[in-house]
């Protein structure tokens, strides 16, 4: 159904987009550092949470586009493959990530709820889905639904790949992310491989087609 360059392609970029720190890994450090790796695991449990609910409005949303028109599926890529080049240059822009952990305990329950809500109520997420899955999803290699659960799937193993470290080891992984040398490697990294996907996507859907 998908081939294995597009699997591959798929988990690059999407590996790119994990490993930019954002709300998901500074609520996972933090509630690591405050409460204990099994809360962190909690939390790594409820972002996932949150990206299953992604998933379910994704296929609905572009299995609706696919069948309602193949332009409208072209331009929504199109412009999703844009959102990615924003995206890598925001990266160029640079972050200083905040990591505080002081505060009462938090429970395994607390941290699932507030880690799925993080997650389903962030807007970038929800136009990332939209941005990413379609450059990868191809109606005329079968059912979009299939493909769209199996590239999701994919997502949520590279997240926990990432995610499950990070609360295992909050404390050394702050100070290393922390650091704004490290900061700048990994935000030019990966924001200089999303602006080349995103290159490739927009040559392929405007000029090649």
């Amino acid at each position: 159904m998908i081939d294995l360059a597009t699997l591959i392609a798929f988990t690059l970029t999407a590996g790119a987009i994990v490993l930019s720190p954002g709300p998901d890994t500074v609520l996972i450090l933090r509630y690591a550092l405050n409460s204990g790796r099994r809360v962190g695991f909690a939390t790594v449990l409820g972002v996932q949470i949150g990206l299953v609910g992604h998933t379910l409005l994704a296929i609905f949303g572009i299995s609706l586009i696919v069948a309602s028109s193949p332009v409208l599926f072209k331009t929504v890529a199109v412009l999703g493959a844009a959102y990615l080049a924003w995206i890598g240059i925001q990266g160029f822009r640079g972050t200083t990530l905040k990591f505080d952990s002081t505060g009462p305990a938090i429970s395994a329950q607390k941290a699932i709820r507030d880690a799925t809500l993080c997650n389903l109520l962030n807007p970038k997420v929800i136009i990332l889905f939209l941005a990413l899955l379609p450059n990868f999803v191809d109606p005329a290699r079968g059912s979009v639904t299939g493909q769209l659960i199996i590239l999701s799937a994919l997502l949520v193993v590279i997240n926990v790949i990432w995610q499950a470290p990070l609360a295992w080891a909050a404390d050394a992984v702050r100070g290393w992310l922390s650091r704004p040398r490290v900061q700048k490697v990994v935000n030019y990294s990966t924001g200089a491989f999303l602006l080349l996907f995103a290159g490739l996507m927009l040559w392929e859907h405007l000029i090649l087609s």
